[in-house]
């Protein structure tokens, strides 16, 4: 079961389908109280990573009509197979908080098939970041102790660059240009900030810094090559969860594009900064002097918070 390999085996090794035959005792329950509802029989869709089949069911028998404490339990039963399914298909390296609220996505067929597209291409490509840092960002710190956010695109698609962090790279790789760019506007912003000769913001992350991108996966030298499978579902619900359940969050929206996914958030509930990206493609169109590195610490501050420490050791 998925949850009992590695992150590596899990995704770098294809999918096997398995006969009817092969289910253990405890699937074929968590089948079965999934498939019972209503006091009938119907046919259900099976959970399981990379494969949906069609099961089609034995004839209705006729029945008595189930009592309220009956039905009751049935539908207990089914919210309990689930769980146990989610779990089971929850990904290896996801923070034990973060798993915990996300539990939900893990059994939902979107979910199912990306594990399925993401096995393969490690099998047949070099896909970043290594299958052990997929999830860094949620390593780094609780769930509920997420303070500011800021939303990437997709992950740096060349050698020992991309570590689950977003505009983060592992050392001793140099800043990229957008990162680069991020080291002036701090500069100018945070009296006393000194620039790094690196470009790893774990430190950040430790502090509560949600260093997201919307997808997690990218195929070696081919920028948004894993768009639309899957992962901006994925990290919508991460936005969203934080959006419903956390108060006075900073999201730092930097373009277009993460402005469009952080248009969900609650404006009124959370603080949010936009402007353009830091590539210098369009940082002298308003990230420069923006401020949004300070501004977050006032906001912060105002919220009985910790500020962030934006130096980097």
């Amino acid at each position: 079961m998925i949850g009992q390999k590695s992150i590596i085996s899990y995704f770098s090794t294809p999918v096997k389908k398995k006969n009817l035959s092969e289910f253990t005792e405890e699937e074929s329950k968590d089948k079965e109280a999934i498939n019972q509802e209503d006091g009938k029989w119907t046919p259900v869709k099976k959970l399981k990573v990379g494969l949906e089949e069609e099961e089609h069911s034995q004839p209705a028998k006729p029945r008595s009509p189930l009592s309220p404490q009956q039905l009751s339990r049935i539908e207990r039963n089914k919210q309990a197979a689930l769980q146990r399914l989610a779990a089971r298909n929850a990904p290896p390296g996801l923070g034990e908080s973060w798993k915990k609220e996300l539990l939900a996505e893990f059994s939902k067929p979107y979910f199912i098939r990306l594990m399925g597209f993401v096995a393969a291409e490690r099998k047949h490509y070099i896909v970043y970041p290594p299958p052990q840092q997929v999830f860094t960002w949620s390593e780094m710190c609780d769930i509920r102790d997420v303070k500011v956010v800021i939303l990437g695109q997709d992950p740096y698609h060349g050698p020992n660059q991309a570590h689950g962090l977003c505009f983060s790279v592992k050392r001793p790789v140099l800043p990229p240009p957008s990162l680069e760019n991020m080291y002036k506007e701090l500069e100018s912003d945070i009296e006393g900030f000194k620039r790094p000769a690196h470009g790893d913001l774990t430190s950040w992350a430790k502090q509560g810094v949600l260093l997201l991108n919307a997808v997690l996966t990218v195929r070696a030298h081919q920028a948004n090559s894993h768009k639309d499978k899957g992962w901006e579902d994925f990290t919508d619900a991460v936005v969203s969860y934080l959006n419903n359940n956390l108060d006075g969050l900073v999201f730092m929206l930097w373009g277009a594009y993460a402005q469009r996914k952080g248009s969900v958030i609650d404006r009124k509930r959370h603080h949010v900064l936009q402007t353009v990206h830091p590539s210098p493609l369009s940082a002298h169109r308003g990230f420069f002097g923006c401020k949004h590195f300070s501004r977050t610490n006032e906001l912060l501050k105002k919220a009985g918070k910790t500020p962030i420490n934006w130096n980097l050791l």
